[in-house]
């Protein structure tokens, strides 16, 4: 038997991981969850997943709804969030930049990374400009989105090794969001295909009916792509091609920008 073994045996916490477990089951699809649904998916019985509950509840982790009796994610869970946000270079990095995009352009500009399935939101810079807000979904830092369907998801996809994003597809189920929402593995590999040719990626109304929005990976020092750079935009205000061949080129060199920041960062 090898050392890994042994050594995980002496310095692993079950009751640790079950607890962090119950903390994963909640996701952006599902943000109630019942004590026995719970202890089916972990395969634990209601008493000991109930025991766990509790002390999350306590520490302020879970919240329970006083009529459903069903949990929520608590306000501690948040402070963990925005710490670890708060605690990434890479947003440091890009806010004058996203400001500078926003600026130009005269549309919001996000930076997201990619957690499993889904798109997380780090940094937002919103413009006032008439019409913003019908497509910004009450989207804020932390929010989470199907990667498949967003442009800043697809940008991040098309960088994963090829058995990675089969495991992520495993996860996630390929359901029609908006009018044009690829459902089908195969579209989406060509869809990842052609975000690897062109670097840009682009959402026409995949996620939301009016919604459209270009992207640009970020890479890091070593290369890995490491986050995206959208800009958002109503279906109404720019029309698909003008969004790619007019503001693509500036997302890219936005994106491009922040990666070149990060390069010439001192590694810690």
């Amino acid at each position: 038997m090898s050392g890994t073994a042994p050594t995980r045996q002496a310095t692993w916490s079950q009751s640790l991981e079950r607890g962090l477990a119950i903390l994963s089951a909640f996701g952006s699809d599902r943000s109630t969850i019942g004590v026995s649904e719970l202890a089916r998916e972990l395969g634990l019985s209601r008493s000991t997943t109930h025991r766990y509950i509790a002390t999350l509840t306590s520490l302020g982790y879970l919240q329970q709804d006083a009529e459903t009796k069903r949990y929520r994610l608590g306000p501690r869970v948040l402070d963990l969030g925005f710490a670890a946000i708060n605690s990434m270079d890479i947003r440091e990095i890009s806010v004058s930049h996203l400001q500078a995009l926003s600026d130009t352009t005269g549309f919001t500009a996000n930076l997201a990374i990619l957690d499993g399935g889904d798109v997380v939101y780090i940094e937002r810079c919103r413009t006032s400009r008439s019409g913003q807000r019908e497509i910004d979904l009450n989207l804020h830092v932390g929010s989470r989105l199907p990667a498949y369907c967003t442009a800043m998801g697809k940008a991040l996809l098309a960088f994963v090794p090829p058995e990675r994003f089969e495991e992520i597809l495993d996860g996630v189920e390929l359901v029609a969001r908006g009018p044009n929402t690829i459902t089908g593995r195969a579209a989406l590999r060509a869809e990842m295909q052609r975000v690897r040719a062109t670097g840009v990626a682009v959402n026409n109304e995949e996620l939301a009916y009016g919604l459209r929005s270009v992207a640009a990976p970020v890479r890091s020092r070593s290369g890995d792509v490491v986050a995206a750079v959208n800009l958002a935009v109503h279906r109404s205000m720019v029309s698909i091609d003008d969004l790619i061949e007019r503001y693509g080129p500036a997302v890219k060199r936005t994106a491009d920008a922040i990666s070149e920041e990060i390069g010439h960062r001192s590694p810690a």
